[in-house]
């Protein structure tokens, strides 16, 4: 039997011993009688929470918290899916190659048929939420600034040269907080892969690509990343993000002297000459009508956030009727964009689908398999993490375990629960428009540290920031070979990243 069905058949049985493990551990906590039922539901809508809220937040009308039932081990099918993907490319990465989006529908199937089994229509509630309310407007965002920036071409001699590469990475950090990482992270990648395509050692410089465009340099406005911008939708005002500029400028100032001098060894080490093309050509941008498209892109993000119009009842899901109007209007853009730029532009910016299809695939298990976990958050001290939010009390608690959570699970409703924990700390029964002034105020140290962990660790992990795989995926497609999950984590995160960020605590926290 061949290698790859030999891992095919183990992946199989773990399957089929993940789901009665799960079974279990949904069947093991409580089950809601009808009048259990009915008193949650009565509570949510006394306690003002029984719509949606934006980027994940809050449960539907007339549904129980099953987060407050579900033990810690209901995670168990999204740890195999994050392994998966950590050890399966290393293992069989053809196997991988072929077949990652059956990979990722088995381990969402692992969670959905006994979740489904035991909680029944609260279940299919709860998947039918993330997929309609988180997953399809995450992949209709990635789809149109994907495709947009696409369009998009630098022509010209540009060559990466440690003070080129630096200047190129700075740029895309400065403007991270202003079309969003994911924005700024497919507009740069692509020049910035060119004009390496001489060097030996490429791997290092995408990373601190992701460090920096993707997750870093999106702190300063709510565009920039979605915690940011839940915070916005709370009351936080759009430019208090400003107050973690120094945080932000510090992490940033680290890790880009640190990848000049990595970038000039490198240069050395290898023995680099900057190829003779002839004679140089001056940069120029081709398609740049689509940076129209890209700030319909971001207006439309903005107005989202901005008017209320009601709310459509989808499938059982409420979503406000401006999330359906964003969503639209970038779909809009992105035909518009394929539209008006020749695919031959597209050709010559070594454009394919291949990236966004690979994310689609496997984000959809990851947003899945991950209901329980965000559940158990959303619980908070009623659910099974209800020893991790009572440990949080200082703000660098705070910085990290918002943090630590936001690396591996959802950033936004990370940032949520510990927004809300800090306000039910200091302001309990306050009202969030007279509590959240407070806290940007008397207590801005507690958001400051909220912000920054949920900004600043979506770089610690591939899945940290929706970017990071995708840059990824295209570096990988263009030949530059990449770390593996965990080799990210150990070989990069941990040396690079982790000391930073000892050093924001020791300073600001």
């Amino acid at each position: 039997m061949k290698k790859a069905n030999q891992l095919a058949l183990v992946l199989l049985l773990m399957g089929f011993f993940v789901v009665p493990i799960t079974l279990a551990s949904f069947s093991g906590g409580p089950s809601l009688s009808l009048v259990q039922t009915v008193h949650a539901s009565e509570d949510a809508v006394e306690s003002g929470h029984g719509g949606e809220d934006t980027l994940g937040g809050g449960h539907g009308q007339g549904h129980p918290d099953l987060g407050k039932l579900l033990p810690l081990y209901a995670c168990i099918p999204f740890a195999c899916m994050l392994l998966s993907i950590a050890l399966l490319p290393l293992v069989a990465g053809t196997f991988w190659h072929h077949h990652f989006g059956k990979i990722s529908a088995f381990w969402a199937a692992t969670l959905a048929i006994p979740f489904v089994a035991v909680y029944k229509g609260d279940a299919v509630y709860e998947i039918l939420h993330i997929i309609l309310a988180d997953y399809v407007p995450f992949i209709i965002l990635l789809w149109a600034l994907f495709t947009v920036s696409g369009g998009i071409l630098l022509r010209g001699t540009l060559r990466g040269t440690p003070v080129v590469n630096t200047g190129i990475i700075l740029l895309g950090t400065i403007l991270a907080s202003w079309m969003g990482t994911t924005g700024a992270a497919m507009l740069l990648i692509r020049p910035f892969l060119r004009a390496n395509d001489f060097r030996k050692n490429r791997t290092f410089m995408v990373v601190f690509f992701i460090f920096l465009v993707a997750n870093v340099g999106g702190s300063l406005t709510p565009l920039g990343d979605p915690p940011l911008f839940l915070g916005f939708l709370h009351g936080v005002s759009f430019f208090w993000t400003l107050n973690i500029a120094p945080h932000m400028l510090m992490v940033s100032g680290i890790l880009l002297v640190i990848y000049f001098f990595l970038d000039s060894w490198f240069f050395k080490k290898e023995g680099a000459v900057v190829p003779d093309d002839g004679e140089k050509k001056p940069l120029r941008l081709v398609g740049t009508y689509n940076f129209i498209f890209l700030g319909g892109i971001v207006g439309a993000v903005l107005m989202s956030g901005v008017l209320d119009l009601g709310e459509i009842n989808t499938l059982g899901v409420h979503r406000a009727i401006q999330d359906w109007l964003r969503d639209i209007t970038l779909i809009i853009l992105g035909i518009l964009s394929l539209w008006a730029t020749p695919w031959t532009l597209r050709e010559e910016n070594e454009f394919s689908w291949f990236p966004i299809i690979e994310v689609a695939y496997l984000f959809i298990g990851i947003f899945i398999t991950m209901i329980p976990c965000l559940l158990l958050l959303k619980a908070g001290p009623d659910g099974a993490f209800a020893f991790l939010i009572a440990a949080v009390k200082e703000p660098y608690h705070y910085f990290w375990v918002t943090g630590m959570l936001s690396a591996f699970l959802d950033n936004a409703p990370t940032y949520l629960t510990f927004f809300n924990t800090a306000l039910g700390s200091f302001y309990a029964g306050l009202p969030e428009s007279a509590s959240v002034p407070l806290l940007m105020t008397d207590r801005m140290v507690y958001l400051q540290a909220i912000s920054t962990g949920a900004v600043f660790f979506g770089a610690v992990s591939y899945i940290g920031n929706a970017p990071n795989f995708m840059v990824r995926s295209i570096a990988a497609e263009s030949g530059t070979v990449m770390p593996s999950f965990f080799g990210y984590i150990l070989k990069y995160s941990l040396v690079f990243l982790i000391p930073t960020f000892v050093i924001v605590t020791l300073i600001f926290y």
